[in-house]
């Protein structure tokens, strides 16, 4: 049983670690960041429904739904609000 259990937990943290893909922002002092809220209210005023925005490798991490009404994840330097992509994606690919 301890091992199913092992076992389940593992391919959980596989498949979060794949769904991130390799995805990391600059380091920067909390003073520079922007607030969480400010991302929030920029991405609704283009549409999005945002669920939750969250940090994540230094970035922003947002869930919910695009300005196309399709379902999204996604990454922002929390300076800049300039979206980011995973390594080996292509802006094109994301969803």
């Amino acid at each position: 049983m301890q091992r199913l259990i092992a076992g389940a937990l593992l391919a959980l943290g596989v498949t979060a670690a794949f769904a991130h893909g390799n995805v990391s922002c600059p380091a920067m002092p909390k003073e520079e960041k922007r607030p969480q809220m400010e991302l929030q209210k920029k991405l609704e005023g283009e549409g999005w429904k945002v669920r939750q925005v969250k940090n994540f490798n230094g970035c922003y991490e947002v869930y919910g739904f695009d300005g196309q009404g399709k379902k999204a994840e996604a990454f922002f330097n929390p300076k800049t609000f300039e979206r980011v992509h995973p390594e080996g994606e292509s802006p094109a690919e994301k969803k």
